[in-house]
């Protein structure tokens, strides 16, 4: 029994992340060389950009999604107040492209205590197309995006097509390690997930759906009290019986500087969400984590040579999986560049995870809310959203 615990055991409690990462791999793949698309296809297209705020090169950020190669689309931005300095980066998006059909919502209404889903519905009524694209305002693309977005409705049971997304340039330590999250797990989680369940879900930086889908889940008002909404957009449209499809086309996501404190802020604002919207799911991810199933191979070993060894197999699988991921398939070329930093971010990772369990509040945009069952959020503080301030949408154009 000793022998067992100190020389077999550790290796078994390593075998989740260690196959898991290889598995990924597998699914990975297999995604990105079945690669295939019907050019030939461009409905029209309208562009919904909720915006709060400036981020990062805003211009050059919104000035990308003017420059698509496709015949006929539209840009509608959503901003709540004419002081929000946005406004003055679209207006001069708007002098440079006379030719992009471009409209700037400014519209304060509020349905629910989403903001940004309040800002969508806001913009809606002005949406011209049956096409629907989502995109968040510190989002750059390259010219083909929606020629690739598109070919996927070309099967008219796609009801939702949604992108990942990368950072190949970032500022300082803190924005490194939160693009590093995007290529050492949310790529390889949603490969893995793609891959064994198919996709149910929908990722925030690019979504795409049809119209007639969008309403008959109850338009975006059925997203309006969540702070996962792209969780919830696509696992509803998934629950209505549609297919969801995964673009082969990364999009990028322009990182300003940021402070490790907003960072972490961040990470656990994301993860709680993803707890109380899938719990179960949320909770198993636990075990494919490299860093308390390697304390946990050394505590069990007695922090004995073959814990160590168990260790080390499983540090080399997770540095190969991630550069691999990093430099084949994301290409973000992050790592090797930093390796040194990919401990460091298994380790918040870990951090944020448990975290996640202790804890319903969040802070999102200056306000805090509450995580109820299910994802719902209830703002916090003397401030509250009444029913009364809800106003009735605008009919459809």
């Amino acid at each position: 029994m000793s022998f067992m615990f100190q020389h077999i055991l550790p290796f078994l409690i390593v075998a989740p992340p260690f196959f898991y990462g290889l598995i990924s791999l597998y699914c990975a793949r297999g995604f990105f060389s079945g690669r295939t698309s019907d050019a030939s296809f461009l409905p029209p297209v309208t562009i919904l950009k909720p915006v709060k705020g400036v981020d990062r090169e805003s211009f050059a950020n919104f000035a990308s999604f003017c420059e698509q190669d496709h015949p006929r689309f539209q840009i509608v931005f959503a901003v709540a107040s004419p002081r929000d300095p946005a406004v003055a980066v679209i207006e001069s998006l708007i002098s440079k492209y006379p030719d992009v059909d471009i409209e700037l919502v400014v519209d304060d209404r509020v349905y629910g205590y989403n903001y940004k889903v309040c800002n969508l519905i806001n913009a809606f009524p002005e949406a011209k197309h049956d096409i629907l694209l989502i995109s968040d305002s510190d989002i750059r693309v390259d010219p083909g995006y929606l020629r690739e977005v598109c070919a996927s409705f070309a099967d008219p049971l796609v009801g939702l097509v949604t992108s990942l997304y990368r950072c190949r340039q970032t500022r300082g330590v803190p924005a490194a390690l939160e693009a590093l999250g995007f290529s050492a797990e949310m790529v390889p989680n949603v490969m893995v997930a793609l891959k064994l369940e198919g996709l149910s879900f929908a990722l925030g930086a690019s979504m795409a759906v049809r119209r007639e889908v969008l309403e008959k889940i109850g338009g975006f008002r059925a997203l309006v009290d969540y702070l996962a909404d792209d969780y919830q957009l696509g696992n509803m449209i998934f629950r209505a019986g549609y297919k969801l499809k995964l673009s082969f086309l990364f999009v990028e996501s322009v990182m300003k500087r940021e402070s490790l404190s907003g960072m972490l802020a961040r990470q656990v604002r994301w993860t709680r969400a993803m707890r109380f919207s899938r719990p179960v799911g949320y909770f198993a991810s636990g075990f494919t984590q490299q860093v308390p199933m390697a304390l946990l191979a050394l505590f069990f070993s007695g922090f004995s040579a073959s814990g160590w060894w168990a260790v080390l197999a499983l540090a080399l699988t997770r540095s190969i999986t991630a550069c691999i991921y990093s430099r084949f398939f994301v290409r973000d070329n992050l790592l090797p560049r930093y390796l040194w930093l990919l401990p460091v971010r298994d380790f918040l990772a870990f951090v944020t995870w448990t975290f996640s369990f202790l804890g319903d509040r969040v802070e999102w945009r200056g306000n805090r809310f509450r995580l109820m069952p299910g994802g719902k959020i209830v703002k916090l503080g003397k401030e509250r959203f009444q029913p009364d301030m809800c106003l009735p949408q605008l009919p459809r154009r």
